[in-house]
């Protein structure tokens, strides 16, 4: 593919995504927005995949909105709504990554603000290289907890924090934010793609991508339902699973002391 605006590269079982406009910080616009999408797409398509990185090139991951962006929308020449939303899909910047089959990443490389931020977040894991730091920023330009924000930050951090993160929009360091929760894990910035690929190739080895899908979108369904509606759900998608190749797979690989060989997810196997 020939993108502009990022880079695309698959490194052992993980597709990379590298956010590139660095000369703005990685700030994103629609054509951005829509490059980062057909990326995504491409990596769900591939069975070589097993999970997604993001990143950014230079300093920064990603500051957000590009200003133009920013201007044209709050002066009602552009609607605020990504264009790269399809049908039934979630409102909100990247909310469509929370039902990607497969584990998305972000590695922090830098500053991750406003949007930059909401990628972040929408993402199943959060690395953070020991560099990079963090802010919502949205208030500080005169709007709300945007784009889902409202939502997952409270379930990361805590009610109280989060409201603070919102309010004052303070600069975060990568290990303030891996304490408070925000971040999963903090790398020396030299490591940081290499301990994100890491992750990714390991679970390619231990874990079984079909498996992986399913406990995503229960993880997620389950944030919103009571105990009762979840343990049915879970018990439903389980007794599936049991009688499926790759539980057989699994229960081999054990009884024979051996790595498994799980059928991966893409359209060689759709």
């Amino acid at each position: 593919m020939n993108y502009t605006d990022i880079e695309y590269e698959v490194r052992g079982s993980a597709a990379i995504i590298t956010l590139n406009r660095p000369e703005t910080l990685n700030a994103l616009t629609y054509h951005t927005l829509r490059e980062i999408r057909s990326a995504v797409d491409l990596s769900v398509d591939d069975p070589d995949v097993v999970g997604i990185i993001f990143t950014g090139k230079g300093r920064g991951f990603s500051s957000g909105l590009d200003a133009q962006v920013l201007a044209s929308v709050t002066s009602g020449e552009e609607s605020g709504n990504a264009s790269t939303r399809q049908d039934n899909e979630l409102p909100g910047l990247f909310s469509y990554l929370l039902e990607v089959p497969k584990p998305v990443i972000t590695a922090m490389n830098g500053i991750a603000a406003g949007g930059g931020l909401i990628l972040a977040l929408m993402s199943d894991i959060r690395f953070a290289s020991s560099d990079a730091a963090i802010t919502t920023v949205f208030l500080k330009r005169g709007l709300i907890a945007e784009h889902g924000s409202s939502w997952i930050l409270p379930r990361l951090v805590g009610t109280g924090r989060a409201l603070d993160l919102l309010w004052a929009s303070d600069k975060v360091s990568a290990e303030e934010a891996l304490e408070l929760g925000l971040v999963d894990r903090v790398s020396d910035p030299e490591a940081l793609i290499d301990d994100a690929v890491a992750y990714i190739d390991k679970l390619a080895v231990t874990s079984a991508p079909a498996a992986i899908a399913a406990t995503k979108k229960l993880v997620y369904d389950h944030l919103g339902v009571g105990f009762r509606e979840a343990l049915i759900e879970a018990d439903k998608v389980q007794n599936e699973f049991v009688a499926k190749p790759d539980a057989k797979e699994g229960a081999m690989a054990l009884i024979e002391k051996r790595a498994p060989n799980f059928e991966r997810l893409g359209k060689s196997i759709d």
